[in-house]
C-alpha cells in the first residue's frame, strides 16, 4: 500500500509539473508577441539612430532596407520567433555582430552578480523572518518589521546613492562605480561589485524576510503546531522540524521572485554603478533601438523568470504531499 500511495504521489507530481511547463511555454509565447509589438512601438528606428538627425529620407530608407526594417512586421516576428527557438536571435544592428555573442559578454557578469547577492541575501532575510515570526508580536518582532518596511518603501537609486555617500565619498573603503574585467583575482572583483551587491541585497532581504514571516506565522496557528508544543518540543525544532516543510512553498516562491528580480530588475543598480551586465545592455538597447538585441534581452529575462517559478513550483511540490493531492 505505502509502495502504490508512493508511486501515486509521484505521478500526480510528473503531472502537475508538466502542466506548470505547458503553461509556462505558452505565457513565454504570449511575452514574446508583446515584447515584438512594444519594441515596434518605439519612437525612431536603429536606421535613424546610426544616421543620426541629418541624414535624408533616402539614406534612412535605404538603410532600413539593408538591415531588413521595411518588411511585414508579422514577417520580422516570425524571423525573430524562428531564430530564438534555434538559439539564434539575430544580427545586432549597432554592433554588427551576432546578438548572441553579444550577450555572451555580458550573461556571465549578470549571473555572478545575482549569485553573490543571493549568497548574501538569502540566508539573511531567512533568519530575519523566522526571527521575527517566533517573537510575534516583541519587541524584536517590532524592530524588525519596521527596518524591513523601511527597506521596502526606499527606492534603489536611493539606496544606492546613500551607500556612494556612506562607503566612497565619507569612508573610502569602496569605490563608487563596479570595476570589473576579466582578469581580475576575487579579491580585487569582490570590493568592485560590493556596492551593487549591498545595494541589490536590500530590496532583496526586506522583501523575502516580510514574505518568509508571513508563510511561518500562517503555520504557527495550525493544530499539529501547538500539539508539537504541548509535546515539549523545542521552539528551534518546531520551526525546521514542522512548521518549515508547510511553509516551504510561499518561502520557495518569495525566493523564486526575489532571483528573478536580480535577473531582470536590477536595470537601476547596473546603470548607477555601470556594471557591465545584461540589464544595462538592455538600456544600451533601448537607446540605440537594437530591435533584435532589445528583443534577446528581454527573453531572456521573462524566460528566466518562468524558469524559477517553476523551479520554486516543482520544490514546493516535491516537499509538500499536500500539494501533489490538491
Amino acid at each position: 500500500m505505502a509502495g502504490a500511495s508512493s508511486h501515486s504521489g509521484m505521478k500526480a507530481a510528473l503531472t502537475l509539473t508538466a502542466k506548470r511547463f505547458a503553461s509556462s511555454l505558452l505565457t513565454l509565447l504570449l511575452v514574446s508577441v508583446t515584447i515584438f509589438v512594444i519594441a515596434q512601438l518605439l519612437p525612431g528606428d536603429a536606421a535613424q539612430e546610426a544616421l543620426g538627425q541629418s541624414a535624408t529620407a533616402e539614406q534612412v530608407a535605404a538603410l532600413r532596407h539593408e538591415m531588413g526594417l521595411d518588411r511585414p512586421a508579422y514577417v520580422r516576428y516570425a524571423d525573430w520567433l524562428g531564430g530564438m527557438v534555434s538559439g539564434d536571435p539575430g544580427q545586432s544592428m549597432v554592433a554588427n555582430m551576432p546578438v548572441a555573442e553579444v550577450i555572451a559578454e555580458r550573461l556571465p557578469n549578470s549571473l555572478l552578480l545575482a549569485a553573490l547577492t543571493a549568497l548574501v541575501a538569502v540566508p539573511v532575510a531567512l533568519a530575519i523572518g523566522i526571527g521575527s515570526a517566533m517573537n510575534r508580536g516583541g519587541r524584536i518582532d517590532r524592530a524588525l518589521n519596521i527596518a524591513t518596511l523601511s527597506m521596502v518603501a526606499v527606492p534603489e537609486f536611493l539606496v544606492a546613492t546613500i551607500a556612494v555617500l556612506i562607503f566612497s565619498v565619507k569612508l573610502r573603503w569602496l569605490p563608487s562605480i563596479a570595476l570589473v574585467s576579466d582578469d581580475m583575482t576575487w579579491g580585487e572583483y569582490l570590493p568592485g561589485v560590493a556596492m551593487p551587491i549591498l545595494t541589490l541585497s536590500v530590496v532583496v532581504i526586506a522583501q523575502m524576510a516580510r514574505m518568509t514571516r508571513a508563510a511561518v506565522i500562517d503555520q504557527m496557528d495550525r493544530p499539529y503546531v501547538e500539539m508539537a508544543v504541548l509535546k515539549g518540543v523545542a521552539p528551534v525544532q518546531v520551526v525546521l522540524k514542522h512548521i518549515m516543510p508547510n511553509a516551504i512553498a510561499p518561502i520557495v516562491n518569495a525566493m523564486a521572485l526575489s532571483l528573478s528580480y536580480l535577473l531582470g530588475g536590477a536595470v537601476i543598480v547596473e546603470t548607477i554603478f555601470n556594471y557591465p551586465g545584461l540589464a544595462s545592455l538592455m538600456v544600451n538597447a533601448v537607446t540605440s533601438r537594437d530591435m533584435p538585441l532589445l528583443q534577446a534581452c528581454a527573453m531572456i529575462f521573462c524566460a528566466a523568470y518562468l524558469l524559477l517559478m517553476l523551479i520554486a513550483d516543482v520544490t514546493a511540490i516535491l516537499a509538500n504531499p499536500r500539494l501533489r493531492a490538491q
